[in-house]
């Protein structure tokens, strides 16, 4: 407990300095004491933290709906029947009560929509043996919870839970996610306040500066473990904390909280895990994995969507293979989230300084020519420049009005997914991706928001059917899918800490070989971007060459290949992908 102590009150200590850190340290030691005596003290399992059966899908708690059952409930029977053999982890969107974002601005952190089901419904999800991940939406409040309520009356308790600013004070450094105003006016007990809003005049921002609002949400957090959340997701940590005159964006002191949260878990409940969002440029985005020990576990690896539509957009992995080759994480016990798609749009900041402007822009042109749209954001200087790409990924790949045949279509959307798990880190599926949905076009006109065009909620009898139909769209990109996953979790090739190495195998074809930890297994895992055929003569490196002197095959079609001095040679048709088991010829065995 020591160790922890020391952990805590130097985060404190960097968040409040002398003010009154001290009382704060007093005030959560006391709740990990209650804690304690509830639960019991924190003992880590013989599980990994990570591994390669690790599949995580992202899901709205609402996406199956139907007359008879609550959504949590069909959500449930559907991961039951269809995925619980190749997901283990299901990252439940915000399933409280809510007025706007989809969830995301939340009135009540206590609560489960009674629209969507109950605590009960969470505990009957968890009880299928699957993992969850709770969304923690701790940078802002809904203008309908009764803090930001409480504050409005001038109840003494919250009036410095929100940060009020004088609208004539310069706020020009602040970094601007969104093209909103930054402040918001609100009529209150005390008269007229203009209040912080980052995201939307919806979504009022914490003033985390006020210790008494860091320890009400260190108590969202336990409540949120008590229901069963085995990881916890920081959603918009990098605008945690504010300070006029700064960018207001990954300030020490927002780091200081992902370590004073990571202690406290550490000590309480070392099982759980904690994944920072942080939508920015890839080298930002990794600050937040710390040393690899102090902040969090896994952060999403935001650049990867732009980067892949682009080598699939343009035929070439060239920037997606740099870039790739330079993917590393401070420890064996940091990850990285994959995702190519997500409740959010794709960002192009996350590509910044890898693509240049003009190949953004070439993303940007598709997006458009597909149906999407572009969201911005607000510069410093007052100009507004892209912020992400509003569009669902297959639509992005595969223009609407195409009349490309389906199974080129679906071939190339799959070698989206496919790079997706083979880039070391942990898979994370959108479920519109995985069952193959499009662009929501009613979404966005009865919403009036961009981002509605992939977050579609589903009728579950249609959905179902369009399913099991074996000529559906839904039916090819979900059947293949599976495919796809049910070999990468058996493969301890893909584990997470494993080594991963990209090879030149020509601007078409992004190659990587991926290594298990102890070094016993390899697989040579090859994606063809193009729509052209590519004939690949690739040399593996002289720790392959000397081990593997015979036949290996492609565990996806069980195709034999042989090694010629020290070069493979094979043919990738249009989008086709190849992962070769490269293990020692005595242990070779088809699957």
């Amino acid at each position: 407990m020591a160790k922890t102590e020391q952990r805590i009150n130097r985060a404190l200590k960097q968040m409040y300095g002398s003010q009154d850190w001290e009382r704060v340290s007093k005030a959560i030691f006391k709740r990990m004491g209650q804690f304690q005596q509830a639960y019991g003290s924190g003992t880590a399992s013989p599980r990994e933290l990570f591994h390669q059966s690790d599949v995580f899908m992202i899901t709205y708690p609402d996406i199956l709906r139907d007359s008879e059952h609550k959504p949590l409930e069909n959500l449930r029977a559907f991961y039951q029947s269809e995925l619980s053999s190749i997901v283990n982890t299901i990252h439940i969107l915000p399933f409280f009560p809510y007025s706007s974002d989809d969830g995301f601005s939340v009135m009540d952190f206590y609560s489960v929509d009674p629209t969507l089901g109950s605590w009960e419904d969470i505990s009957h999800l968890k009880d299928t043996g699957c993992r969850l991940m709770f969304d923690t939406v701790i940078n802002h409040v809904s203008t309908g919870s009764d803090w930001f309520l409480g504050f409005l009356n001038g109840d003494e308790r919250y009036l410095d839970y929100f940060i009020t600013v004088d609208p004539d004070a310069d706020l020009s450094m602040v970094t601007r996610p969104r093209s909103l105003p930054l402040l918001t006016r609100f009529e209150t007990a005390g008269g007229p306040k203009y209040v912080w809003t980052t995201f939307s005049a919806d979504q009022i921002d914490l003033n985390f500066s006020n210790p008494d609002t860091l320890l009400a949400i260190l108590d969202v957090i336990l409540f949120y473990i008590r229901q069963g959340a085995d990881i916890i997701r920081l959603d918009a940590i990098p605008y945690l904390w504010k300070e006029i005159g700064t960018t207001c964006i990954h300030l020490p002191q927002a780091h200081a909280f992902v370590q004073l949260l990571r202690a406290v878990l550490d000590e309480l409940k070392p099982d759980v895990l904690v994944i920072a969002e942080a939508n920015v440029p890839h080298d930002e985005n990794i600050s937040y994995l710390g040393d690899g020990t102090d902040e969090a576990h896994m952060v999403y690896q935001f650049s990867l969507p732009p980067l892949t539509a682009h080598a699939l957009i343009s035929g070439s992995s060239e920037y997606l293979s740099s870039w790739a080759s330079n993917l590393n994480t401070p420890s064996p016990g940091t990850s990285f989230l994959n995702f190519t798609a997500s409740h959010d749009g794709v960002g192009v900041r996350p590509a910044a300084g890898i693509l240049p402007e003009k190949e953004v822009a070439r993303l940007i042109k598709q997006t458009l020519a597909h149906g999407g749209k572009i969201s911005s954001k607000t510069n410093q200087d007052g100009s507004k420049s892209p912020y992400e790409l509003n569009i669902n990924y297959y639509d992005l790949l595969n223009d609407p009005a195409s009349t490309e045949p389906q199974e080129l279509q679906v071939n190339r959307f799959l070698a989206s997914q496919a790079i997706m798990l083979m880039v070391k880190g942990i898979p994370g599926l959108y479920f519109h991706s995985l069952v193959g949905s499009r662009n929501d076009y009613e979404g966005v006109a009865k919403t009036g928001h961009a981002r509605s065009i992939n977050r579609e909620k589903l009728q579950l009898i249609p959905f179902l059917e369009e399913l099991q139909d074996p000529g559906s769209l839904r039916n090819a990109v979900f059947s293949r899918y599976k495919s796809l996953l049910e070999v990468r979790t058996r493969e301890s090739s893909f584990h997470p800490s494993g080594g991963q190495e990209v090879l030149d195998a020509g601007p078409a074809v992004f190659a990587v070989l991926r290594t298990s930890p102890d070094g016993s297994e390899q697989i040579l895992a090859m994606q063809n971007v193009a729509s052209a055929e590519q004939e690949v003569h690739i040399r593996l490196p002289e720790t392959v060459n000397q081990k593997q002197q015979s036949g290996w095959h492609d565990l996806l079609s069980f195709e034999q290949y042989h090694l010629e001095a020290g070069v493979v040679s094979l043919k990738l048709s249009p989008y086709q992908t190849v992962w070769l088991k490269l293990s020692s010829p005595d242990n070779l065995s088809l699957h």
